[in-house]
């Protein structure tokens, strides 16, 4: 069975109106599944378009034992 990590997600929106620098932290199990959840997220919170989310950095968090 897979292991849930935790990724941090960091990139920009541009959209005409409103541009933003964003950074989150989300639970999945591979980074392209955290990058679909970027993509829910934002745009339903935001109203955000895919093409309009930039994403620069994808990167695994390490759990503190």
């Amino acid at each position: 069975m897979s292991e849930v990590k935790v990724y941090r997600v960091i990139g920009k929106i541009t959209k005409p109106n409103f541009k933003t620098i964003f950074r989150k932290e989300i639970r999945a199990l591979k980074p392209e599944h955290a990058i679909e959840e970027i993509y829910k997220i934002l745009g339903s919170k935001h109203r955000v378009k895919r093409f309009h989310i930039k994403i620069s950095s994808i990167e695994e968090m390490r759990k503190e034992e």
